[in-house]
């Protein structure tokens, strides 16, 4: 069994996997949009185009996600983070240097007690993320 993270977004679905694909290093395995459905003719204008499915595989890990549906209030992404652990203070650096651009750091990288960096930000899309390296490497 693998626990996977799905993030739901508010029409920026597609702009945040290529950005989180470049700063992770991942591979976009999938992103359809609604108007890619069978049901294309019953999808209203304004959702066709918005992501249904994406998936973002890194390594052996796998993010995935889409665009909220507009019948359901988006209320964003509260009470959860996307922890990422890395192997080296080099990588948790980078990560967290490039997810954090045009975002807002929650707690600056650093050593802690448990860990050699670590650090908490939230993205430019709303995407809460803690970055932990346990290794001084």
């Amino acid at each position: 069994m693998k626990i996977n993270a799905y993030l739901t977004f508010d029409g920026q679905c597609e702009a945040a996997f290529k950005f989180y694909a470049q700063c992770l290093g991942g591979t976009l395995e999938a992103m359809f949009t609604f108007g890619d459905t069978p049901a294309a003719g019953d999808v209203p204008e304004g959702l066709r185009d918005k992501i249904m499915h994406a998936r973002l595989v890194v390594g052996d890990q796998v993010l995935m996600a889409s665009d909220n549906h507009p019948e359901r209030p988006y209320e964003g992404i509260k009470g959860c983070s996307v922890s990422l652990n890395v192997d080296s203070i080099a990588e948790a650096e980078r990560i967290f240097s490039a997810l954090g651009e045009q975002g807002r750091v929650e707690m600056p990288l650093q050593q802690t007690f448990w860990a050699a960096r670590f650090g908490m930000l939230v993205d430019r899309f709303g995407v809460p993320w803690m970055i932990n390296c346990e290794t001084d490497q």
